[in-house]
C-alpha cells in the first residue's frame, strides 16, 4: 500500500499533466525514493492510483534502467560502459570494482552497501572513464582514485 506521502507526491505530479497516466515515471521515482526499489505490490498500487493496468506500469518500470525492480544496496554504482569509457580504461575500473566489492554487474555486496550496475552512457565522454554513485558523478577515474571514491560511501 502506498503511503500518504507517496500518494500526495504522485497526485501532485499527476495534477501537472493532462492525463494521469503521464505521471507514471514520476510515480515510480517517488515510490523508489521512499522504498529503494519497486516491488510488484508497488507496481499494482501505482497502477491503481494512476488508473492504469499493472502490466502498463511494469512495462515502463522495466524499460528504464534507473527504476530498480529488485532490491539494491544503499549505494548504487552506475559504471559507464560506453565506447569512450571502454577505450579510456573502463575494463580496469570494472575489474577493480569486482575485486574490491566482490560482486559483478547486477549484484549487491553482502553487507547491502553497494549494488554495481552497467550504464550505457553518462554523457561525459570527454572525461572517461566515469561512474555515478547515488547521483554523484565521478569522471577521469583511475584505479588510484577508486578507493577514495568508495570510502565516501561507508
Amino acid at each position: 500500500m502506498l503511503s500518504k506521502e507517496e500518494i500526495k507526491g504522485i497526485d501532485h505530479e499527476a495534477a501537472k499533466l493532462p492525463y494521469k497516466k503521464a505521471a507514471v515515471i514520476e510515480a515510480l521515482k517517488i515510490v523508489q525514493q521512499h522504498r529503494g526499489w519497486i516491488n510488484d505490490e508497488s507496481v499494482s498500487d501505482i497502477a491503481q492510483c494512476l488508473e492504469m493496468s499493472a502490466a502498463e506500469v511494469d512495462s515502463i518500470a522495466t524499460f528504464y534502467n534507473l527504476i530498480f525492480r529488485k532490491p539494491v544496496g544503499r549505494h548504487v554504482i552506475l559504471l559507464c560502459d560506453s565506447i569512450s569509457c571502454y577505450v579510456m580504461g573502463y575494463k580496469k575500473i570494472y575489474e577493480a570494482l569486482q575485486q574490491k566489492l566482490k560482486i559483478k554487474f547486477g549484484e549487491t555486496t553482502a553487507d547491502q552497501r553497494f549494488t554495481l550496475l552497467p550504464n550505457a552512457c553518462l554523457g561525459c565522454c570527454d572525461h572517461a572513464p566515469a561512474l555515478i554513485i547515488n547521483g554523484e558523478l565521478y569522471t577521469d577515474i583511475d584505479i588510484e582514485t577508486l578507493d577514495d571514491i568508495l570510502l565516501k560511501y561507508t
